[in-house]
């Protein structure tokens, strides 16, 4: 079942809805009771599997190249990974 957004013309508030494409199109808002309009939104599309440019045409054949990570080398991992100073005590 698709998603339809609608948005109220008298207070604008913006909404989804799941219907059925046989359902017929909501006429009121279900916060205000004002007049609604269907509006357009892109839809996500996702393809999957081979013969699809992104998977087969776009390395050209060329493997992908991996990433090199570098030490992590802030402050945090500094202190985390200083070896801690054993305590001598004092003779007085």
């Amino acid at each position: 079942m698709p998603i339809y957004e609608y948005k109220c013309t008298e207070c604008n508030y913006l909404f989804e809805l799941l219907q059925k494409v046989s359902d017929p199109p909501l006429i009121k808002c279900i916060k205000c009771g004002g007049k609604v309009l269907k509006t357009i939104s892109a839809p996500t599309i996702q393809f999957k599997g081979s013969g699809w440019y992104i998977t087969d045409y776009a390395n050209n054949g060329r493997k992908p190249k991996e990433s090199k990570k570098k030490p992590d080398s802030s402050p945090e991992t500094a202190k985390k990974s200083a070896p801690k100073k054993a305590k001598q005590d004092k003779k007085e």
